[in-house]
């Protein structure tokens, strides 16, 4: 399984494993990461799973599509490296994902 780290706004990290086909925004929530909401349940519908991908993961991660990008308008303090984790799938490249959640979720 591969490893995602999240990094909570003050610096604590949590490692955890993530399950092949299952988004970034399930593993965070089946691994109680504080700060994301997923209040659609991962529909694309809002932006409370917001994520920062840590830059060296960008590439692998892949940008936005349209939809999301709409979506991310809504989101708290967007940034160039920002994406909702419910649209990102866990696939084996990812392991040692590194991503930061914001402040606050819109």
């Amino acid at each position: 399984m591969p490893k995602i780290t999240f990094i909570d706004p003050d610096g604590t990290t949590r490692t955890v494993d993530g399950e092949l086909g299952s988004t970034v925004m399930e593993t965070a929530i089946k691994n109680n990461v504080p700060g994301i909401e997923a209040e659609c349940g991962g529909a694309c519908a809002c932006a409370t799973c917001h994520v920062y991908v840590d830059d060296a993961w960008r590439a692998t991660v892949g940008d936005p599509s349209p939809m999301e990008e709409d979506m991310l308008d809504f989101g708290y303090d967007v940034k160039p490296n920002s994406r909702l984790s419910c649209q990102i799938k866990v696939t084996a490249e990812f392991d040692g994902l590194i991503v930061r959640v914001p402040e606050r979720q819109a």
